[in-house]
């Protein structure tokens, strides 16, 4: 008598997204399954947080857009020679970029999903950090000038580089922003003061008038150190031919929606291919496969306003 071999009637689906989730929570959060402490915190807290629930800041951060945003921010703060100059000095970047940059993100999550209690002792955590930078650099004239990162004027610019690249990505790739574009750079004022910077624009026109001031008065500049940072964003030392593929794609649209003026001291050009309808594509692709895992930051938030609602329907207004 043969043995018979039991077969599992409900075989295990195969995830094809699963490898390519891995990668993205990976490189945003540190963690295979994007869930590290700090993450499952969002669930956490006694309050709402800074900003409203679906709201102009809830919406830009939680798109995939935000994929292409921190790459064209990134460019745009290497133009002024102050913060240019403590990455330089000070950021790990070059050993470790994921963990840069999922170091980025965890305050960026953290102050925009989670508790007023998380967001304070995530800045507080950034703001530790920022008290050993200093150094000096040479300005955009051509005077040698002391930094510490704690300067407004420094701050200023690293606050427009990013409320800029993350609204400028939304609206190129992303859905409708409640309240507009003005809501967004407004709501997100809130994190530029505790940054330091001392009166963050308040409407879109604001922002990109601030921007310009900065090249009008010769403070940013294209030199080699700029163009170093930009041979690395261009190719940074990622695993794998299909991640490579799929950021140098990324990187390519960054560079299509920065200004002409500002991509002239980059020293970068606009690829000649669709690279923003590609794009487009891509970007689905991450949010179908960052949605096919766990919950993400902005549903462990909504679990704590739920919870919060049903302890005390008038904590959030209800």
């Amino acid at each position: 008598m043969h043995a018979t071999r039991t077969m599992d009637a409900t075989p295990r689906r195969r995830d094809p997204l699963g490898p390519l989730r891995r990668r993205l929570l990976t490189a945003v959060s540190g963690d295979p399954d994007g869930a590290p402490v700090w993450v499952r915190a969002l669930e956490q807290g006694d309050d709402a947080g800074y900003f409203v629930e679906d709201g102009a800041a809830w919406t830009v951060h939680e798109g995939p857009a935000t994929f292409v945003a921190g790459i064209r921010a990134l460019l745009l703060q290497a133009l002024h020679p102050g913060p240019l100059a403590g990455v330089h000095d000070w950021s790990r970047y070059r050993d470790d970029p994921l963990g840069r940059l999922s170091g980025t993100v965890r305050w960026i999550l953290c102050l925009t999903y989670g508790s007023t209690t998380q967001a304070d002792a995530e800045t507080a955590r950034v703001a530790r950090f920022h008290t050993r930078v200093a150094g000096t650099y040479v300005d955009g004239h051509g005077a040698g000038r002391d930094y510490t990162a704690s300067d407004p004027g420094l701050s200023d610019w690293v606050h427009l580089a990013f409320t800029d690249a993350f609204l400028t990505c939304h609206e190129t790739w992303g859905r409708g922003i409640p309240g507009g574009p003005d809501a967004y750079v407004a709501e997100w004022a809130l994190a530029g003061r505790f940054m330091g910077v001392e009166h963050p624009p308040t409407s879109r026109a604001e922002l990109h008038a601030r921007l310009d001031d900065y090249l009008a008065r010769g403070e940013l500049r294209g030199d080699e150190r700029v163009h170093d940072v930009v041979r690395f964003l261009r190719r940074p030392p990622f695993h794998g031919r299909r991640i490579g593929l799929g950021y140098r794609l990324l990187f390519a649209s960054a560079v299509a929606t920065i200004p002409r003026r500002y991509r002239r001291l980059l020293g970068v050009r606009r690829s000649p291919l669709p690279v923003v309808t590609t794009t487009r594509v891509g970007l689905v692709l991450i949010e179908r496969a960052l949605n096919s895992g766990g919950p993400r930051a902005n549903e462990r938030a909504r679990v704590r306003l739920r919870r919060l609602e049903s302890e005390d329907p008038e904590a959030l207004g209800a």
